[in-house]
């Protein structure tokens, strides 16, 4: 049984192609369970994300898909909610929906993983970076407003990498998603950017699992190639790595499913 939980549609200004197509494409790729969870609104990097005026229309268009394919896949409704302190907006959290995914895509107002800001790793610290960014992750799941993990190592992108062990800078952000009760995704996007690999690292992926934290899978998908996009593999290399079951979301509630 496939589960992919993150995938966008072109409300959120930097993806293409037609929700029910993405919908067909999951259906032809057998997976069971596809959870559209497009760029939620923020006041803040507002020309990749979708308006609070257009939530309505984004959730209309989702649940009219799982009515329609119904028979043939589980379709959920989600957003990817930033999490940017000053900018955290309840018309977000408020929402009817299965689950949220968290992500940090920017430390302090620097949106690290745009190219159209590479330059400014120019001069940072890896390890002060990187352990910036997990504080940010630990600070997230203490608001226990969030159910899944966004692409836990993102800052990885461009292949701006630590000097010390990512899975050692990355424990008290992990302790904190333990007792959010959060999942984490594994994230085939990174495959697509220069770093050429998933979401997150191995090693980050076997500290989950010391610390008994679920996982989940996504596409990450802004264009209809990306749909399932190395899916099975990633099923293949989670159980390899030791999980058990799987998780994906139901009205906020986690449901797990066994390998």
């Amino acid at each position: 049984m496939l589960v992919d939980l993150h995938n966008h549609t072109p409300l959120c200004n930097h993806a293409k192609g037609e929700p029910r197509d993405f919908a067909i494409k999951a259906i032809e790729k057998n997976i069971s369970v596809f959870g559209f969870s497009d760029h939620a609104p923020m006041e803040f990097d507002e020309g990749y994300r979708m308006g609070f005026d257009e939530m309505d229309r984004y959730e209309k268009k989702v649940l009219e898909l799982k009515e329609e394919f119904k028979d043939k896949i589980e379709i959920k409704l989600a957003y990817e909610a930033d999490y940017l302190p000053g900018f955290m907006d309840n018309r977000v959290f408020d929402r009817d929906v299965d689950y949220l995914i968290g992500s940090v895509h920017f430390i302090g107002g620097w949106g690290f993983d745009n190219p159209e800001f590479i330059g400014e790793y120019k001069g940072k610290d890896p390890d002060e970076t990187w352990g910036e960014y997990f504080r940010l992750i630990g600070d997230m799941a203490k608001t226990k407003q969030f159910n899944i993990v966004g692409h836990m190592d993102l800052l990885k992108v461009f292949n701006f990498k630590p000097s010390k062990d990512t899975a050692k800078l990355a424990m008290k952000a992990l302790e904190e998603i333990k007792k959010a009760e959060m999942a984490i995704e594994l994230n085939a996007s990174g495959l697509r950017k220069p770093v050429g690999e998933a979401y997150p690292s191995n090693e980050l992926l076997k500290a989950a699992l010391e610390f008994g934290i679920p996982i989940t899978f996504g596409s990450d998908a802004h264009d209809l190639s990306h749909i399932g996009y190395n899916l099975a593999e990633n099923f293949l290399k989670a159980k390899e790595i030791g999980f058990k079951e799987y998780a994906y979301f139901e009205g906020r509630q986690m449901k797990l499913i066994n390998f």
